[in-house]
């Protein structure tokens, strides 16, 4: 789920220069997430439980405790990354644009260890730094770095805001994430078309409207489905070493649509990162760790973490929602920095 989210972002980069000739950025970031929402939204009431039988909760709703960090994730995600990054993308090629997006990654981990306490080896922290220096080879090049610097502080503001973002959506991916994206992508882009029309951008023909909340569904929609679903699972730090692929598929889509050519820096900068990811995806992590009592609801099914008791007439055929409680429990198994393995290391 994190690659398939990362190739389909990936791939819009590109996709977007294209339309950024008929629009502009803060209009068709708009117009992609406007997409995204309206793609999920349509989504929601398709989902069935498919196996008869009494009526199951597949997934937990949002609730009012939820409010302050779905605003500050639609501020860091919806609003001000790809707002950044549109404007990045009209200064830069397709190429450079897409690459200096891999920063993203490694700012995503150092705020996942330092701010929220996840926990990640040498070989991670290597991996993350061989990711940055192929982006100082790619964005370090004179000839481009006097004209178009304003481009590239675009372009890491974007991937700072996007780390924020990432890090705030783990601690809300115990929720519905359809239901996530949905608000985050209409919420963020009708902001953005309000301040597009406030910035004097011009309106779009309605081919090129058309175009753009094809492609957020596409390639915003789907991707941050998948990309909720993975940070549930693999945890804010080893989601953003997955989606890492994401500006390598940005650069390499950019050839055959826009005919860029990718030149010696590109390829020394795929090299090094890919070294980079190789590391990162090569990790494992296993020593005996003790989960404390604790309470909440979310998605589950009735594995090894999940042995509790349920009202009669409650379907647990399958993943289900509901509150739980988990009680103590000492055990010894590979795992990631997930919801449910928060503990410290020696």
């Amino acid at each position: 789920m994190a690659l398939g989210a990362a190739l389909l972002f990936g791939a819009s980069a590109p996709f977007s220069k294209l339309l950024l000739r008929d629009i502009g950025p803060l209009g068709l970031a708009g117009l992609l997430y406007v997409g995204a929402g309206l793609g999920l939204s349509a989504c929601l009431p398709l989902r069935r439980d498919g196996t008869g039988g009494a009526p199951r909760v597949l997934e937990t709703a949002l609730k009012k405790t939820d409010l302050p960090l779905l605003l500050a994730a639609i501020l860091c995600g919806s609003i001000l990354g790809p707002s950044l990054m549109m404007f990045g993308l009209q200064r830069l090629s397709a190429v450079t644009g897409s690459l200096l997006l891999n920063l993203e990654p490694p700012l995503t981990i150092l705020i996942a260890v330092l701010w929220f306490r996840e926990h990640i080896g040498w070989r991670q922290a290597g991996a993350a730094a061989l990711i940055v220096l192929g982006e100082v080879i790619v964005g370090y090049r004179a000839g481009e770095m006097r004209t178009e610097w304003i481009g590239v502080a675009a372009i890491a503001l974007a991937s700072t805001a996007w780390a924020i973002d990432t890090n705030l959506n783990q601690r809300l991916s115990l929720r519905d994430p359809m239901a996530l994206g949905a608000i985050k992508g209409l919420c963020g882009g009708v902001l953005m078309l309000l301040a597009a029309r406030i910035a004097g951008e011009p309106l779009p023909g309605m081919r090129v409207v058309a175009w753009a909340l094809l492609l957020g569904v596409v390639s915003y929609g789907a991707s941050v489905l998948l990309f909720f679903r993975a940070l549930r699972d693999l945890g804010a730090a080893r989601v953003a070493a997955y989606f890492a692929t994401a500006p390598l598929a940005g650069a390499l889509a950019a050839a055959p649509v826009l005919g860029e050519r990718l030149g010696g820096a590109e390829f020394a900068a795929m090299a090094i990162m890919g070294l980079g990811l190789g590391l990162l995806l090569r990790e494992t992590h296993d020593h005996e760790h003790m989960h404390e009592e604790m309470e909440h609801d979310h998605a589950h099914v009735h594995d090894e973490h999940h042995r509790h008791e349920h009202g009669p007439g409650t379907a647990v055929a399958g993943p289900h929602a509901h509150p739980h409680r988990h009680d103590r429990l000492t055990h010894a198994h590979p795992h990631v920095p997930d919801l449910h393995h928060r503990h410290p290391h020696d």
